[in-house]
C-alpha cells in the first residue's frame, strides 16, 4: 500500500451492465465473503469499508451504435468517480471491487482528480482499449481505456453518458500485463500509440522479475508518482480463476500475479487498486469446462505477437 497512509477503503461496485453477463454483480460480495477485510486488518492496516455503491439503470437507454446501456455504464462510473476521489482525498488506499472492468474508467478518472500524475499498471488478458467504432461487441468493459487516453480523443466518439469526464491520460503513463487475447483494432492503437506492454509470450520469454523492472523503470524512472493497479482477475490462468466472464488460456500463474502486487506493493506507491469481473455465477461448470477445451488448441488466442498487419 502507499507509504503515504496506513488506512485502507473498501469500495463496492456491484455492476456489471458494461458487458452482458449476469453474475459479476455479486463479486464484491464474493471478494468480501472469502476475506479480505479481515486478511487486511491481519496486515495491521486500518480498514474503513465502506460498503456498496447503488446503481440505477436507466429505463430509456438506447444503443449507441452498438454499445449497449451507454447511459447507464456512464452514470455508474460518474458515481464511482466521487466515491474513489473522496477516498483518496481522506487519505486512504482505496480497493475498488468490482463488477466489470467498464468501472476501471471512474476509478481511474476519480484518482486522477486528486492524483493528476498517476501511472497505470492493468494486468488482464485483455487489453480493453478498443473504440465503439472498432470493438467486435460494443461492450464498454472491452473500452475503458479508450475513455482515459489523451491520445484516442479525436478518435473516440461522444459517447452518451460521458460528458462529464474528459480524457487525461497519456499513453506513455500506461503499461499492460498478461495480455493474450486482443483484438486486431487493439493490436493497431497499441502499435501506433507505442504503448508498452507485455504479452505472455513476453512474460514466458522475460520472466515477471524482469517484466515487472521494466515497467516500474517505464512508468518511475521519470518521477516517484502514485499507481493505480487495475487487475482483472482473468488475467490468471482459468485453472486458477475459473469464475469469470471471458476467461482464456495460458494466463498467469499464482505466483506471477502475486509478484506482480508484491513488486507494485514495494514501491509505497499504490493508490488505487481495482479488482474487477469476479463472476461467482460461473467456474466449474459443464459449461464452463466445455468453453475452457475449446481454447485448448490456442487458435482463439490473439496474443499481440501473432497479429500480423
Amino acid at each position: 500500500m502507499s507509504n503515504r497512509s496506513h488506512s485502507v477503503a473498501v469500495l463496492g461496485a456491484p455492476f456489471s451492465k458494461g458487458q452482458k453477463r449476469r453474475g459479476v454483480e455479486h463479486g464484491p460480495k464474493a471478494i468480501r465473503d472469502a476475506g479480505l477485510v479481515e486478511r487486511l486488518s491481519n496486515l495491521d492496516y486500518a480498514v474503513h469499508d465502506f460498503g456498496d455503491l447503488t446503481f440505477k439503470h436507466l429505463e430509456k437507454d438506447e444503443h449507441f451504435m452498438h454499445v449497449p446501456f451507454p447511459r447507464t455504464v456512464g452514470r455508474a462510473n460518474q458515481l464511482l468517480s466521487g466515491a474513489v476521489s473522496g477516498a483518496v482525498g481522506a487519505g486512504h488506499t482505496c480497493i475498488m471491487l468490482g463488477g466489470d472492468h467498464s468501472l476501471a474508467i471512474g476509478s481511474v478518472e476519480g484518482h486522477a482528480q486528486q492524483c493528476p500524475d498517476l501511472c497505470l499498471i492493468w494486468v488482464d488478458a485483455h487489453a480493453d482499449i478498443n473504440t465503439p467504432l472498432t470493438s467486435p461487441s460494443g461492450n464498454l468493459h472491452g473500452q475503458s481505456v479508450a475513455f482515459l487516453l489523451k491520445d484516442l480523443q479525436n478518435k473516440m466518439p461522444e459517447v452518451p453518458g460521458f460528458s462529464w469526464m474528459k480524457p487525461f491520460l497519456s499513453a506513455r503513463d500506461l503499461v499492460y500485463i498478461g495480455l493474450r487475447d486482443v483484438d486486431p483494432g487493439e493490436h493497431i492503437i497499441l502499435k501506433t500509440l507505442g504503448i508498452q506492454y507485455f504479452s505472455m509470450r513476453d512474460i514466458d520469454r522475460m520472466g515477471i522479475q524482469r517484466v515487472m523492472e521494466v515497467t516500474l523503470d517505464h512508468l518511475l524512472a521519470r518521477k516517484q508518482r502514485p499507481i493505480h493497479l487495475s487487475f482483472d482477475i482473468d488475467a490468471f490462468d482459468p485453472s486458477l480463476a475459473p469464475a469469470t466472464g471471458t476467461p482464456v488460456n495460458g494466463g498467469l500463474t499464482y505466483r506471477e500475479g502475486i509478484y506482480v502486487t508484491e513488486e507494485i506493493h514495494n514501491t509505497g506507491l499504490l493508490s488505487v487498486m481495482d479488482v474487477v469481473e469476479v463472476n461467482p455465477t460461473l467456474g466449474a461448470t459443464p459449461e464452463a469446462v466445455d468453453s475452457d477445451f475449446s481454447k485448448q488448441n490456442g487458435l482463439d488466442h490473439n496474443d499481440p505477437e501473432n497479429l500480423d498487419y
